[in-house]
């Protein structure tokens, strides 16, 4: 099905559930291709392939909601589908502040090409990428005699999605993705340290196609010998790629579903200081080729370059259409696009010569955040950091303590932004952190 005759489609099932009671309706249809290869012993243990096609539509019917979804395309099967889910509707209670968004909020064209899209998607061949797993295979097969397992994966996706509403929106999305990934576990004598690395790319020819397996094999290496330390207070780094666990509970207690349900710790803290000065950071939707990059959100409102900490002031909550109208608040978007932080000029290793006495974490184990109260524990791998060096491997250790205390306390934010991710984390130094040891 071309994207024209997509639309028409789309267009029809609105106007289909519009002539048979539905006061609004919203409908899109997405289509997505995925490929995946694992490889393991030198051989090829999974391969996988997937291509699906889906119309989606809410529904607003006597001020009742319903959102379905079929795999059908056909013009009469998906008749009889929507007025069933017409009818469905009408049992639900009523909920008054389930409406589309306001016409004037939505995305009305015109915007620049963010370049989300490999053209090129379905010319990588099946050979090209198993070629690429098991070359990241090679990297480590045979390098190590304490080497116990390697798994390599190659994986990559495309999705497109064309919305349209009752009240007058319409777009198009196109996004691609390629990446590969390794896992190693070593013989550590009694333990069996494992670690893993990825590359990512939006564009095939972007990917960085070499290095997983040599990383992932260097990183569980330097985990043998791990053990407890004794606890104490003390300086946290936390690498890049691992502060999706600290950072993921600041961003969820922005959201409007745990606002309103009064299960974050941010509540009624707009415009007021919250978190340390340090902490800068902004939701950028128009960054060219970002994983996050966005032109409207998954209702059609227009996105916007916004701060959401300034200085340490929180500025924004994250806020759709349902939930702006129970808080009685202005909808902003239902989730982020690419959050960047502000960056100090020290790297990684930059930031480790400069801590007297720390951890570095590399990892996390489990573990917990409340999001009424910020409270947290979780277990953590890494390094013990002494006069700004390296000294030894620990695990098995727990970090306990309150996200809004943990965040004012930031030392320093590196400038080593991971970039296979939306959120575009630097590692950042925490001071006085407490650890749970021996």
């Amino acid at each position: 099905m071309t994207k024209e005759e997509k639309h028409i489609l789309a267009k029809w099932a609105m106007n289909h559930a519009l002539e048979n009671g539905a006061q609004q309706a919203s409908v899109s249809i997405a289509n997505s291709q995925s490929s995946s290869v694992e490889v393991r012993e030198q051989k090829i243990d999974k391969l996988e392939q997937a291509i699906q096609s889906s119309l989606s539509i809410r529904l607003f019917v006597d001020g009742k909601y319903s959102a379905h979804s079929t795999s059908r395309m056909k013009k009469e099967e998906l008749a009889r589908f929507i007025e069933e889910a017409i009818e469905g509707t009408r049992f639900l209670s009523e909920d008054e502040f389930r409406t589309l968004p306001e016409p004037e909020l939505y995305y009305k064209g015109e915007g620049e090409n963010l370049d989300l899209l490999d053209e090129n998607f379905s010319k990588i061949t099946p050979k090209e990428k198993i070629d690429l797993a098991f070359a990241a295979e090679k990297e480590v097969f045979g390098k190590d005699e304490r080497l116990i397992s390697v798994s390599c994966s190659y994986y990559d996706g495309l999705n497109e999605r064309i919305t349209v509403t009752s009240n007058g929106f319409e777009g198009y999305t196109a996004n691609s993705h390629f990446g590969i990934f390794t896992s190693v576990s070593v013989d550590g004598g009694e333990a069996r340290p494992e670690s893993g690395w990825s590359e990512s790319a939006i564009k095939y020819n972007k990917l960085k196609k070499e290095g997983t397996g040599k990383i992932a094999l260097e990183r569980a290496l330097k985990k043998i010998g791990q053990e407890k330390i004794e606890s104490g207070t003390m300086s946290m780094i936390v690498e890049n790629r691992s502060m999706g666990r600290i950072f993921g509970p600041l961003i969820n207690a922005l959201n409007g579903s745990a606002i309103q349900q009064k299960n974050s710790f941010l509540i009624d803290k707009l415009g007021k200081k919250v978190v340390s000065d340090k902490l800068t950071l902004i939701d950028d939707p128009f960054i060219i080729g970002g994983r996050g990059s966005r032109l409207f959100d998954g209702e059609g409102l227009a996105t916007k370059k916004r701060p959401v900490f300034n200085k340490g002031v929180l500025e924004t909550y994250y806020i759709d259409t349902y939930y702006g109208k129970k808080l009685k608040m202005a909808p902003t978007s239902g989730g982020t696009t690419n959050l960047v932080f502000e960056t100090s000029n020290k790297n990684l290793d930059e930031m480790v010569a400069s801590t007297k006495k720390g951890i570095l974490v590399t990892g996390f184990n489990g573990g917990n955040c409340n999001g009424s109260t910020g409270d947290f524990s979780y277990g953590i791998d890494g390094f013990l950091i002494e006069n700004g060096q390296l000294t030894k491997p620990v695990s098995e250790m727990n970090i306990t303590g309150n996200m809004l205390t943990l965040w004012s306390n930031i030392g320093e934010i590196g400038n080593d932004v991971n970039k296979n991710s939306s959120w575009l984390t630097p590692s950042v130094l925490f001071e006085n952190v407490d650890f749970s040891g021996i």
